[in-house]
């Protein structure tokens, strides 16, 4: 779910676009939402390196926590369990934290526990911590993350994320925090962390059942692994992921291993090994099987994986078996996605800075995810006319009962970004007009030829500062990489108040 920015409720300057048209400055809430929502840590946009807009976020969050610390700790949270963006929150719930402290506001605990969800994130913040401000921690900062330790520390994610890989171990964790255990069954793991980060003693404690298990799967010989690898409920027990499996094995993963780690692997675990399933050779009834887990709505909705994940799948995968489940699951990863009645004007950006990647392991581009919800929009509306735009726009065609990924195989790359001349071309007393962008018009004002009464909808992909467009009458931006921004259209125009979603 995403905020709009109400003209009315939003202070906003006068600037030019990275293209030099017509734009304006959002306030800082405003701006801090735009961009949170619409990055990936580490990940370069076409106007912005990766390090200006960390720099930027960092800015905002510190400034945002002080004027208004309940605003920062409900979106934060928000952003971590609802949107479920997990670098950009650590990265604020951090730097909100620290920033309470520094003038003596309480709620920076409970901010850091909140935004640290899995097993690794306390590890993870004590990284991003010491290489950003070094060892000196600020209280709230030692005890959110020992808060958070406490809550997710058990057997398995000990099994699973404590790895030598990893800079700051679990057992580094609890020493630097000083978390404290809630049982005593969970005292003995903690000693075994700390004791295994040092490497003091193989011992391991009754109560540590699964751990237990795990040693002794690791004494198997390994010219007996292969054949006790097909033991799916003795994995189980010992708490062996398929990654784990793999490195066990000391041998490829074969269709039998697969087998055998299926009932332990999540959802986007399996989504993500669909090709290697393929490579292995697993059978038809096996892959059927994990297909119609795939597809099944309720799974798709409680895995909160983002359309551009079946996207991106999609497009990996190297058989056809796969092709209608992952068609499916986007199609319920969209089902926030409103029918909307009347005249629909659809423009999707499709210029040359919509090709820049939202992030080097998916590979897709901002123009995919442009083109996902716009034709995904069209699909579900009354009347829509779906345009692609760039130096030039053209209609692209589509008829009820397309798939969103066969619509999305219409699209083109068009160039520059004229969003005032597709804007003029294109609209015809549509009742709303929604874009799907990144704001960087050039010329001047995109929204000159829509009559103020006309509800237009900008939806931002990419979160920069400045936006296209002139504030004034009913105009609404996004943004976000999820669909759940446009369920706020019906409420909109039902003359309803839509607020922050948290």
């Amino acid at each position: 779910m995403a905020r709009f920015n109400k003209t009315a409720q939003t202070r906003r300057h006068s600037v030019p676009t990275a293209e030099r048209g017509m734009g304006h400055r959002r306030d800082a809430k405003g701006e801090l939402f735009l961009l949170a929502v619409s990055t990936l840590g580490g990940a370069n946009a076409f106007y912005e390196s990766a390090e200006e807009r960390d720099k930027r976020l960092v800015g905002l969050v510190r400034k945002v926590a002080v004027s208004d610390p309940d605003w920062i700790a409900a979106f934060l949270s928000w952003l971590r369990n609802t949107a479920n963006l997990r670098s950009v929150s650590l990265i604020g719930g951090l730097e909100a934290a620290s920033a309470l402290a520094a003038v003596g506001i309480p709620g920076g605990r409970s901010i850091v526990d909140s935004v640290l969800q899995r097993a690794d994130e306390p590890g993870e913040a004590l990284a991003y911590w010491f290489a950003t401000h070094g060892r000196v921690m600020p209280k709230p900062v030692k005890r959110g993350i020992a808060d958070a330790a406490t809550r997710l520390y058990d057997e398995f994610a000990l099994l699973k994320y404590d790895t030598a890989a990893r800079g700051f171990r679990f057992g580094d964790v609890l020493e630097l925090t000083h978390a404290k255990a809630r049982t005593p069954e969970q005292g003995a793991l903690f000693r075994h962390a700390i004791d295994r980060r040092h490497g003091r003693g193989e011992a391991i404690a009754e109560s540590l059942t699964t751990l237990r298990a795990r040693a002794e799967l690791m004494a198997v010989p390994v010219k007996n692994r292969a054949r006790v690898a097909r033991d799916a409920e003795r994995l189980k027990s010992a708490g062996m992921t398929w990654e784990a499996l793999a490195g066990w094995k000391q041998s490829p993963m074969d269709a039998d291993a697969w087998r055998s780690a299926l009932p332990t692997m999540g959802y986007m675990a399996r989504l993500r090994n669909l090709r290697n399933l393929d490579q292995a050779g697993v059978d038809d009834a096996t892959a059927a099987l994990v297909a119609e887990g795939l597809a099944d709505p309720a799974k798709v909705a409680r895995s909160k994986q983002l359309p551009m994940r079946f996207l991106a799948a999609h497009r990996a995968v190297g058989s056809l078996r796969w092709a209608s489940s992952l068609e499916a699951a986007l199609n319920h990863s969209l089902a926030n996605v409103p029918f909307l009645r009347g005249r629909t004007l659809v423009l999707v950006d499709r210029s040359g800075s919509m090709f820049f990647s939202t992030s080097e392991a998916t590979g897709l581009k901002f123009a995919d995810l442009a083109a996902v919800f716009g034709a995904a929009l069209a699909l579900r509306a009354e009347k829509a006319e779906l345009v692609e735009f760039g130096t030039t726009s053209r209609g692209v065609g589509y008829r009820r009962g397309d798939s969103v990924l066969t619509v999305v195989g219409r699209f083109h790359d068009l160039g520059g970004t004229n969003t005032e001349a597709a804007v003029k071309r294109w609209y015809r007393n549509h009742d709303r007009v929604i874009i799907v962008t990144d704001e960087q018009s050039a010329g001047g004002d995109p929204l000159a030829s829509i009559p103020d009464t006309v509800p237009v909808y900008t939806w931002n992909l990419v979160g920069y500062r400045v936006g296209h467009g002139v504030p004034r009458g009913r105009r609404y931006t996004f943004g976000g990489l999820s669909d759940a921004a446009f369920g706020l259209i019906p409420l909109i125009e039902a003359g309803e108040d839509a607020r922050w979603p948290f």
